[in-house]
């Protein structure tokens, strides 16, 4: 299967409407979680996460409703029952990515915006905002790929993996992305979509 992904920017906040019917398509604990949130404007880019994870397994595996998941000892979300599905979310101000397939993969984006010379030299060793965020997708898609956590990608890079393979996204302007495999699959055409 080949590695396929989804990206959506929201230009918009999602209708009250909008907002129930991807509330209704989202697995139970996942909905019960999101809820929980304080502030509301938070909710829209997962459940615009979530809804592109619903349309997208509907369309290629024929799935009419998002099957129950289950965690692994990190907490990285898997469909229980379906282990050669994998999926990994990711999300960032007014915009997702999305990735679909049989081996595990990690996705990230992130929206540029400003960091201080200090931060980005410690975290990344770079003074360029872009190279920054470039490190930034690079170490996050690397964790969510083996499911490692967050707190492994804060300081000090690792060095590339065997068999591992990093690809950038050209996505938005003003955005950074990129997908984590060690599989040598090909990569389907990145879907983008716009809520305007």
């Amino acid at each position: 299967m080949d590695i396929q992904l989804f990206a959506a920017k929201l230009d918009r906040p999602l209708t009250d409407e909008e907002t129930d019917t991807f509330l209704r398509i989202m697995p139970e604990e996942r909905r019960e979680r999101l809820l929980r949130m304080p502030r509301e404007e938070l909710r829209h880019e997962p459940l615009c996460a979530y809804a592109i994870l619903y349309m997208a397994t509907r369309a290629i595996y024929g799935w009419k409703a998002l099957p129950k998941m289950s965690y692994n000892k990190y907490g990285k979300p898997e469909f229980e029952g379906y282990p050669n599905v994998q999926f990994n979310l990711s999300h960032t101000r007014r915009a997702v990515l999305v990735g679909i397939h049989d081996e595990p993969l990690g996705v990230d984006i992130e929206k540029l915006r400003p960091v201080s010379e200090r931060s980005m030299q410690r975290i990344a060793g770079t003074a360029s905002r872009q190279e920054f965020f470039e490190s930034w997708v690079r170490r996050e898609s690397r964790s969510k790929w083996n499911g490692a956590g967050l707190g492994s990608i804060r300081e000090n890079e690792s060095p590339a993996m065997c068999g591992e393979r990093i690809v950038y996204l050209d996505t938005f302007p003003d955005y950074v992305a990129c997908v984590c495999t060690h599989s040598t699959a090909h990569l389907a055409p990145l879907r983008k979509f716009t809520i305007k």
